[in-house]
């Protein structure tokens, strides 16, 4: 399974319409308005980096209102003993 973050930029005014449309979209666990740099912030889960890829070209990137996106793919890291 591959987890991740996307950051959006939105346009003025469609934040709440987008985090909408976004939590419709499968594997979205989470989506969040922001203050900062982005607007929005998405937690993904998807089983493999195609399905993730086809979620954010395909899915996120069609919501009205969406301008751009970065994405932060979770690393799992080793636990030391």
């Amino acid at each position: 399974m591959v987890r991740s973050y996307v950051l959006l930029t939105v346009e003025i005014g469609k934040v709440e319409s987008v985090i909408e449309a976004l939590k419709q979209i499968p594997g979205v666990t989470r989506a969040d308005a922001v203050t900062g740099p982005y607007d929005a912030i998405v937690h993904i889960e998807a089983k493999d980096l195609g399905e993730l890829t086809r979620k954010i070209l395909h899915d996120i990137h069609n919501i009205d209102g969406v301008i751009d996106t970065t994405t932060a793919i979770v690393v799992e890291m080793e636990e030391e003993e």
